[in-house]
C-alpha cells in the first residue's frame, strides 16, 4: 500500500491538483505545477525544496505500482499521464532526440596504448576518472553491466522520462582489449537487465549480495585509500598504469573470483536479443568505445554479432606531428605516427563497409598544435574521402595530474590556450561541421578540480555558440537543427538529398527538414563500390548490396506501442518514407538489394517494412541485418 510513501497524504493532493488542470485536450502548463508545488510549500510553511518537482513522478509511479486502489481513484486517463510526465519530467533534453540514452563503463583494464594526455585513474579503465559522473555509477555497481542499467533506468524513469527506446553507450577506453568472452558477458548482463521487467529489483539486490560475499568493495572513500598508495606509485613514474591495475584488479582474490562469473558465450546473448525484440525497454542503439589499430573485420564481426549499431573511435588529430609528440601511437614504444594515421583511415572505411554509424573523437590543443593547425586538420577531417564521421566529439586538451602531458606543461612545452582562443578554434570547427554531421559534445565530464590547467567552463558549449552568433557564422551541424521537443509541421517537412563521397562508397543524407532547416529525421544511405566489395569478400555487404546505415526521426520518446505521447514526429510515417525513397535511389542504381544494420529492438519495425532476416556472408551468426530486394 501507499502508506509508506514520503508525504502520502499532501503528495495525492498535489496529484490530485495537477490532474485537474490537464486540459481534455491533453495538455498542461509546466507553470501550473510549479504554482501548485509553490502554493503547498507556503501553506505548509515548508523548506523551499521540500515539495519540488522532481518527487511528483517518483510519487505517482510507486502508488501506481503499490497501491491500485488509490491509483484507480485518481482515474488517469493515457492523456493526462502522457501530460502529467511532460510537464514534471526533469532534464527533458535527455531524451528530446527521440532516444533514452544510459551510459555503463567496464572494469578497470590494461590498455595497449599510452598517450600523453590520458589520465592513468587507477581506479577506472584508462583515460577516464572517478569523478566523473558516469564513473561514479559504474563504482558503485561493481563495474557490473546489469546493475548499472537497472539503477540508471531507475533515475530516467523517476525523472519522468519514457524508457521504451533505449541507447546504450559502453565507455571504457578500448573495448576491444577486453576478453571476448568478457565482452558478450557484459552486453548480454545490459540486454538481459532491460529485459528483466517485473525481476530487476530483487535481481540486483542478489547481484549486489554476490560482490560483497566475494569481499569487492564499492565505497569511494574505502576505495581510494585502497588505492592511493598504487596512484602515487603511478603519478611520480614508478608504475605504469597497465602494471597498476593488474595489482588491483588481475591479482586481487576478490575479482579473479568475479571473473569467473564474468562470461557468457553468444548462445546466452543470442537469447537476450530475442526478449528484447518485444521487450518494454528495447535497445534501438548499441554503442561500444575503441581505438582505431584494434578495428578490423574480425573485430567488427565481433561487435556486430554483439548487437552493435555505432562505433566510438578516438582519432585525436590527423597531424603525424601532433600524434609522436603525444605519444598517439598502438602500443607503449612509439611507432611512426603515419601508420597511426593510416589505421584510423582504415578503421573507419571498415567501419563504413560494415555499415556502422562513425562516432569519431578530436582534440584541439594537443601538444605541437595551434590554434590555426587545428583549424585546418579540423576542416580536413570533414572534407576528405577518408574520413567524414557521422558524428563528432570536439573537445580541448586538459591537464590531469599524474598525465605524461604534466612534465611537458612544467617545462613551458605546452601552454593551454586561453579562453578566446579556444572559442575561436571550436566555433570554426562547429562552423565547418557538414550537415551529415552531429557534433555530440564538446567537453569531458571531468570536474574542474581534476584539471590542473585548460578549460574548466561546463558551459563551454553554450559560450561557443554565443561567438558563433555573435560573428554570424552559419551552423550546420545535426545538433543545432534538431527539433528536440518542439513539433514539427509535417505538412511543411521537405525530403533533401546530401550526397557525397567516401573511400569506397557514395553516401546520401536523406533529410526531413522545416523551412528554418531544422531537421526531424534521416537516413544514411551507403552504396558500396562494387568491384572493391567484389575483392574483399571479408566484408558485411555482397555484391549488389545498398546499405541503411542508420534511420532517425526526432521527437519526444515515445514508448514503443503506447498511445500516450505519439503526437509527434516520430509517428508521421517519416522514418518509412526515408526507407522507400533510400530503395528507390538504390534501385536506380543498379542495386539489388538493401542490408539495414538494425539494432535488436528495432527488428520488428523493418520486418514491418517488408525486410526479412539475414545474415551476412562473412558471419555464421543468426539474424543480425535485414536485406530487402529495394522494389
Amino acid at each position: 500500500m501507499a502508506s509508506g510513501l514520503p508525504y502520502n497524504g499532501r503528495m495525492e493532493k498535489i496529484i490530485r491538483e495537477i490532474l485537474s488542470r490537464i486540459t481534455p485536450e491533453g495538455t498542461l502548463d509546466p507553470r501550473d505545477v510549479e504554482g501548485i508545488l509553490a502554493a503547498r510549500n507556503k501553506l505548509e510553511g515548508a523548506p523551499v525544496r521540500r515539495f519540488a518537482k522532481k518527487h511528483i513522478v517518483p510519487y505517482y509511479l510507486k502508488v501506481k505500482a503499490n497501491d491500485p486502489e488509490l491509483w484507480n481513484s485518481w482515474k488517469v486517463t493515457p492523456q493526462q499521464e502522457a501530460a502529467l510526465f511532460a510537464s514534471c519530467r526533469m532534464k527533458p533534453r535527455r531524451t528530446s532526440s527521440g532516444v533514452a540514452t544510459i551510459t555503463v563503463i567496464t572494469k578497470p583494464w590494461a590498455c595497449s596504448g599510452n598517450c600523453l594526455f590520458c589520465p592513468n585513474d587507477v581506479r577506472m579503465p584508462k583515460s577516464y576518472l572517478s569523478n566523473e559522473p558516469a564513473c561514479q555509477r559504474a563504482e558503485r555497481n561493481f563495474f557490473d553491466p546489469y546493475l548499472q542499467v537497472a539503477s540508471r533506468l531507475k533515475a530516467l524513469v523517476d525523472m519522468g522520462h519514457e524508457t521504451g527506446k533505449i541507447e546504450l553507450i559502453v565507455l571504457g577506453g578500448t573495448f576491444c582489449d577486453y576478453p571476448e568472452s568478457y565482452q558478450v558477458w557484459f552486453i548480454e548482463q545490459l540486454f538481459e537487465a532491460l529485459n528483466d521487467e517485473g525481476q530487476r529489483d530483487a535481481k540486483a539486490q542478489a547481484r549486489r549480495k554476490l560482490y560483497h560475499d566475494a569481499g569487492i568493495e564499492n565505497d569511494p572513500g574505502r576505495l581510494a585509500e585502497n588505492a592511493s598508495r598504487l596512484q602515487d606509485m603511478i603519478d611520480c613514474g614508478q608504475l605504469t598504469y597497465n602494471q597498476a591495475a593488474s595489482r588491483l584488479y588481475r591479482q586481487s582474490g576478490a575479482w579473479q573470483q568475479a571473473e569467473r562469473w564474468q562470461t557468457a558465450d553468444m548462445g546466452a546473448l543470442f537469447e537476450q536479443h530475442a526478449r528484447n525484440e518485444h521487450a518494454r525497454h528495447r535497445v534501438v542503439g548499441l554503442v561500444v568505445e575503441t581505438r582505431p589499430d584494434t578495428v578490423n573485420p574480425a573485430s567488427l564481426r565481433t561487435i556486430r554479432q554483439l548487437g552493435c549499431t555505432k562505433v566510438q573511435m578516438g582519432i585525436q588529430s590527423i597531424d603525424a606531428q601532433v600524434l609522436t609528440k603525444n605519444r598517439r601511437a598502438a602500443t607503449d614504444s612509439l611507432e611512426p605516427a603515419n601508420r597511426q594515421i593510416e589505421a584510423a583511415k582504415q578503421a573507419i572505411d571498415l567501419a563504413r563497409l560494415f555499415g556502422f554509424k562513425i562516432h569519431t573523437h578530436f582534440m584541439v590543443n594537443l601538444l605541437g598544435s595551434t590554434p590555426q593547425s587545428d583549424k585546418r586538420d579540423y576542416r580536413r577531417f570533414m572534407t576528405e574521402t577518408e574520413y567524414q564521421p557521422d558524428e563528432v566529439k570536439i573537445y580541448p586538451c586538459s591537464l590531469v595530474a599524474g598525465t605524461g602531458l604534466q612534465a611537458a606543461f612544467e617545462k613551458g612545452e605546452w601552454i593551454p590556450y586561453s579562453e578566446g582562443q579556444l572559442i575561436d578554434v571550436l566555433a570554426a570547427d562547429v562552423a565547418a561541421t557538414p550537415e551529415f554531421t552531429r557534433i555530440s559534445r564538446m567537453i569531458r565530464d571531468i570536474s574542474a578540480q581534476d584539471i590542473l590547467a585548460g578549460n574548466k567552463k561546463g558551459n563551454l558549449r553554450q559560450l561557443v555558440d554565443d561567438h558563433l552568433v555573435r560573428t554570424g557564422q552559419t551552423v550546420r551541424e545535426i545538433r543545432s537543427r534538431e527539433i528536440n521537443t518542439d513539433q514539427a509541421d509535417i505538412d511543411k517537412l521537405q525530403l533533401e538529398d546530401l550526397p557525397y563521397r567516401t573511400l569506397h562508397t557514395d553516401e546520401h543524407f536523406l533529410q526531413w527538414v522545416t523551412p528554418a532547416r531544422k531537421i526531424a529525421g534521416f537516413l544514411r544511405l551507403s552504396l558500396p563500390d562494387q568491384d572493391y566489395v567484389r575483392a574483399h569478400p571479408e566484408l558485411a555487404v555482397s555484391p549488389g548490396q545498398a546499405m541503411i546505415r542508420e534511420v532517425h526521426v526526432y521527437g519526444r520518446v515515445a514508448s514503443i506501442g503506447n498511445g500516450a505521447e505519439q503526437a509527434n514526429a516520430q509517428h508521421a510515417g517519416l522514418g518509412k518514407k526515408l526507407i522507400e525513397h533510400a530503395c528507390k535511389m538504390a534501385r536506380m542504381q543498379g542495386f539489388k538489394q538493401i542490408n539495414v544494420i538494425s539494432s535488436v529492438g528495432t527488428r520488428e519495425y523493418y520486418r514491418k517494412q517488408g525486410f526479412a532476416d539475414a545474415g551476412p556472408p562473412c558471419c555464421d551468426s543468426p539474424c543480425w541485418s535485414w536485406s530487402n530486394a529495394p522494389t
